[in-house]
């Protein structure tokens, strides 16, 4: 999205080792640090090691990139993708 004041969504795909220290106290810290823009979560164990996380975001396309990029940016995190939306006030997306 090209406006950073635009009204958006976003899924946030992370994908961590949970046996990283304390790795999964601080994407829980920083998720309820921005409660305002996630409106959900799925959290999947992909193997003994590997837990995949999926976010679903709501709000400004600025508030919601900052999220997404300060969970990807978080040590231990070993892959991010953020796939964001538009919504324009009629309803529809942009």
């Amino acid at each position: 999205m090209k406006e950073e004041n635009t009204e958006g969504v976003g899924t946030l795909t992370l994908v961590y080792n949970h046996h990283q220290r304390e790795l999964e106290e601080k994407l829980t810290e920083y998720q309820h640090h921005h409660m305002n823009a996630i409106i959900s979560t799925v959290h999947i164990h992909l193997t003994p090691h590997l837990c995949l996380e999926v976010l679903l975001l709501r709000g400004k396309a600025k508030e919601i990139k900052k999220v997404a990029d300060g969970l990807i940016a978080t040590k231990g995190v070993e892959h991010g993708k953020l796939v964001l939306t538009a919504v324009s006030r009629e309803g529809q997306s942009t």
